[in-house]
């Protein structure tokens, strides 16, 4: 098959773009739903990190609430927007990294016309891409980007009162580069590789001790907690493991309790 020539390509991220602001940022009433659900996770004058930052929805809604936000965003285009977006705010911090368990470097993985998930995963390329859920995405070779973590973070802005991780499969690999529990949390699952939220269960019950945790589930861009009052990491495996391979995608949300 021929490679795209140059013009595809741009032709492609643009579209990519574009779509990213139609799911993220066109639709009115969305902006008031992040600010009603994450208020219980982010204090107004707290601290909240967002690792894969993409279109800068939550960066909005921390800003909304009254929280600093360091925000990470490897992806040069959407670096971009969120400089347009954010760069006068004193209240933002915008850096061109990802996040993984020892600083260095690493290839991304581009999607350039479905870039939400754009990884540094090469094994979620592989196993992702053979759900259906993932028909039609393919991935391309992007650029070689920084890798710090959330450590680093921590000894440079402080210890986040949040931290909204949403990295395509990478998940646990950022879990390894923090050695000390968080206050709240939440990474993204996805069904067919469910194998990394259980792992990220696991690290966090190994970092806080077993049941400190609670943790609740909300499906898609709904912006609502299935289980609002919380439940155990015993549970939410049990629940994981029953999902079927294409089952919607979603995030874990934890926080500390005791």
């Amino acid at each position: 098959m021929r490679a795209p020539s140059i013009f595809q390509q741009q032709i492609d991220r643009h579209l990519g773009v574009l779509r990213s602001l139609l799911i993220y940022r066109a639709i009115p009433w969305r902006a008031a739903q992040l600010h009603r659900f994450y208020r219980r996770f982010v204090p107004a004058d707290g601290l909240a990190f967002d690792v894969g930052a993409h279109a800068g929805n939550r960066v909005a809604a921390f800003r909304q609430l009254g929280a600093r936000v360091v925000a990470l965003e490897p992806q040069p285009d959407f670096l971009r927007l969120l400089q347009r977006r954010f760069g006068r705010d004193a209240g933002v911090t915008l850096l061109p990294q990802a996040l993984g368990r020892a600083p260095g470097q690493a290839r991304l993985m581009a999607s350039p016309r479905t870039p939400t998930v754009a990884t540094l995963s090469t094994d979620f390329v592989q196993r992702a891409g053979a759900a259906p859920s993932f028909q039609g995405v393919r991935w391309e070779p992007g650029p070689v980007v920084e890798v710090t973590t959330l450590d680093a973070l921590m000894a440079r802005h402080g210890v986040p009162d949040f931290v909204k991780i949403d990295v395509e499969g990478f998940e646990l690999e950022v879990l390894m580069g923090l050695s000390q529990p968080v206050p709240a949390l939440s990474f993204e699952f996805v069904p067919a590789v469910r194998d990394v939220a259980m792992g990220c269960i696991d690290r966090l019950e190994a970092l806080a001790g077993a049941g400190r945790y609670r943790y609740a589930v909300s499906l898609g861009e709904r912006q609502r907690l299935q289980q609002p009052e919380g439940e155990g990491a015993a549970a939410l495996r049990e629940w994981l493991q029953a999902m079927p391979p294409d089952a919607p995608s979603g995030d874990v949300h934890a926080w500390l309790v005791g």
